[in-house]
């Protein structure tokens, strides 16, 4: 085949995504990194943000994508990254919403400010960034976002005690399917994964404790625990026309966790 001719076979697929600007908040680290590095792959330009400067801006470098500070736990944060990208790249249209925290702790041992930080960070976060996304998606007359869950919101998790990470998780899942109807007659597209557990700094306390791990691998089919950069196909997908139909949606991804 010659190079013209897959040129021109790239630029005619559904999962390309030439041309496209892409925001992934928590894209320095982990899942958001993979998923920025499969947006760019796909053609995109990428922002990533972040509150962590250092971590984001040596991240932006390493991949070719370029580096907003934001702190989804700030609304002006929110909304000033957000308009930064709009203005600097003209537009936005794929969101990756992937920043959250996480505490193993027994309900009874949980202080409010515990609950607080955990849910004001991972389904706070996530309103605040869907909120700013979605007024320039809407303003532009459509876009694409993909927040991250977990298959946490759809379990409980054993043997760890993540009772408040579960439920912010699965806040996020329903607040994903309520814009998805929301804003479906205006263009804009709102779907979400959901990951098992992953060789991220979030599971890096429970994977070093040799019990858990053999726990986690023996609940899972698959027999292991994913790596970051499998999640990365989903997110082009629901970020693509590959998947233009598809709103409201959740892709599991948890090697088969949920099955047993």
């Amino acid at each position: 085949m010659s190079a013209e001719r897959r040129t021109e076979n790239m630029a005619a697929s559904p999962f390309r995504l030439d041309g496209r600007v892409a925001l992934v908040v928590g894209g320095a680290t982990g899942i958001g990194r993979a998923g920025a590095e499969a947006l760019l792959a796909a053609g995109a330009v990428v922002y990533i943000a972040g509150r962590r400067t250092d971590v984001g801006e040596r991240t932006a470098e390493e991949i070719g994508a370029h580096y907003v500070p934001l702190d989804v736990t700030d609304a002006e944060s929110v909304d000033a990254a957000v308009a930064r990208v709009a203005a600097e790249a003209g537009r936005l249209d794929v969101a990756v919403n992937g920043a959250g925290t996480g505490l193993n702790k027994p309900t009874e041992e949980t202080s409010d400010e515990e609950f607080a930080a955990v849910v004001d960070t991972n389904f706070g976060g996530v309103f605040r960034c869907c909120r700013a996304q979605g007024r320039v998606m809407l303003a532009q007359g459509g876009g694409s976002i993909v927040n991250i869950a977990s298959m946490s919101a759809h379990v409980v998790n054993h043997p760890q005690r993540q009772g408040i990470y579960n439920a912010s998780k699965a806040a996020i899942l329903h607040y994903t399917r309520s814009l998805a109807v929301e804003w479906a007659d205006r263009g804009i597209r709102v779907n979400s994964i959901s990951p098992g557990y992953t060789e991220t700094a979030l599971t890096a306390v429970s994977r070093a404790i040799p019990e858990r791990l053999a726990s986690w691998h023996a609940k899972t089919p698959l027999g292991r625990v994913a790596k970051p950069e499998e999640m990365g196909g989903a997110i082009v997908f629901l970020a693509s026309a590959a998947s233009s139909f598809a709103t409201g949606t959740d892709i599991v991804l948890d090697g088969g966790y949920g099955l047993w």
